[in-house]
């Protein structure tokens, strides 16, 4: 898989007594319950199955739930992703190619869907708690759908702040998310979620 198949696909209890790391899962769902609108800035690291690391990018991250956001890939190169609500558009700058896909399944199972999308997500996701590390909250949310792109996500909260998203496909990479400056709903201008294919790019998909 390429580094630009990589970063397009990345723009998502059980009974008895609870255990004392629970809160993973209760951040979760606060998070996307409160959380209406979100801005921040990111870091990512992408690891093949060894741990080796083979990418590092950095950009910006805007969602206004539901169904509408827009991740800007800053570096190494620059990429546009944008959810608009129906539909969601990968520009390409380098290449000049724009392709477009239907919502539903462009999202899918995808991190972009349990953070920008309905509040729905206990049908798209199973959650587990797990045991805190350096300070954070940990949840783990695994794709019901068998055919999702990746085996498995783990999110990581700060006082119910969220601060980094590991993804773990099916193929052993790792890629690691790291959110900064978050800042909880903020008034988003409609533009944001706005994309209009640049002349002359070459545009696949459903248009």
């Amino acid at each position: 898989m390429n580094m630009r198949s990589i970063v397009a696909g990345v723009v998502l209890l059980g009974t008895g007594a609870a255990p004392s790391w629970a809160g993973g899962v209760e951040s979760l769902k606060a998070f996307i319950a409160e959380v209406r609108s979100a801005r921040t800035q990111f870091t990512q690291t992408v690891a093949d199955a060894n741990g080796k690391k083979i990418q590092d990018s950095a950009g910006s991250f805007q969602f206004a739930r539901p169904g509408r956001f827009r991740w800007v890939y800053e570096k190494p190169y620059e990429q546009l992703i944008v959810g608009d609500g129906e539909k969601v558009w990968v520009y390409d700058k380098d290449l000049d190619q724009v392709s477009v896909k239907n919502l539903g399944s462009a999202l899918g199972n995808s991190p972009a869907a349990l953070l920008a999308g309905s509040n729905n997500v206990d049908e798209a996701y199973t959650f587990k708690a797990l045991p805190g590390t350096s300070g954070l909250e940990w949840v783990e949310a695994v794709p019901k759908d068998p055919e999702s792109s990746f085996e498995k996500m783990r999110v990581g909260f700060r006082k119910s702040t969220l601060e980094v998203m590991q993804l773990h496909d099916r193929l052993g990479q790792v890629t690691t998310i790291r959110f900064a400056k978050l800042e909880r709903n903020p008034k988003l201008a409609p533009d944001v979620f706005k994309f209009t294919p640049p002349a002359g790019a070459d545009v696949v998909g459903d248009r």
